[in-house]
């Protein structure tokens, strides 16, 4: 079934269909909704959820690129905060300087943003996360360190590096400054495609941003 635009005619590019919720096997409408993004092409922002069992899912696909693929941007001032961030539910955001992996989880969302939103998403679970390991001292101060690190990041004084990689190129990021390249095989196939946050260097927190949140360290293993 096809939507309407304003004229009433009918719109190619917004549209919905119908399908059995996987969860519970009641009618599931899916939304489509096409779009044009400066500078890189077409999308398909796609959402559904479940009026009988809650179930929800939303992504982006990029129509115009589908070979795996790395962007990478240097954030160095306040300008580089607004470039556009695409993530959908296959793309891995590395942010090495914080020691930052987010990765895709079994029921993450796809979302269209910034680099500051990004690093506001990510500042959001390590205060979570952060509160879980008040008990470990090593944790906690580790913590505070990722907290005070992103404060000053969002505020233009801490440059750093973000990474997108997708093995199914639906992410991205948009700026004149973003560096690309489509990944190896290997590379792809090392990549997770189904969030978790966690500090690569010391592994001393993890977390399921899927509304699940379990840091773990020595003392919760």
């Amino acid at each position: 079934m096809s939507a309407e635009d304003s004229s009433g005619a009918e719109s190619p590019r917004s549209f919905e269909t119908r399908t059995s919720c996987p969860l519970c096997q009641e009618d599931l409408i899916i939304k489509w909704q096409g779009d044009e993004i400066p500078y890189f092409g077409e999308v398909m922002y796609i959402s559904t959820s479940c009026c009988n069992c809650g179930f929800r899912f939303t992504d982006t696909m990029i129509l115009a690129q589908k070979e795996p693929m790395r962007f990478e941007l240097k954030v160095e001032g306040l300008e580089d905060l607004n470039a556009r961030v695409i993530r959908s539910t296959s793309g891995t955001i590395r942010i090495p300087e914080l020691g930052i992996d987010v990765e895709p989880g079994s029921v993450s969302d796809s979302y269209v943003t910034n680099i500051e939103g990004i690093l506001q998403r990510v500042q959001s679970v390590v205060v979570t996360a952060t509160g879980w390991v008040k008990d470990d001292d090593d944790a906690y101060a580790r913590g505070l360190e990722l907290q005070d690190q992103i404060e000053k990041a969002i505020a233009g004084d801490f440059p750093l590096t973000v990474i997108i990689e997708d093995p199914l190129g639906n992410s991205a990021i948009i700026s004149e400054k973003v560096v690309s390249r489509k990944l190896s095989a290997e590379e792809a196939g090392d990549l997770h495609s189904g969030m978790v946050v966690f500090d690569v260097d010391t592994s001393q927190m993890e977390v399921d941003s899927s509304d699940k949140i379990q840091p773990i360290g020595n003392s919760y293993k």
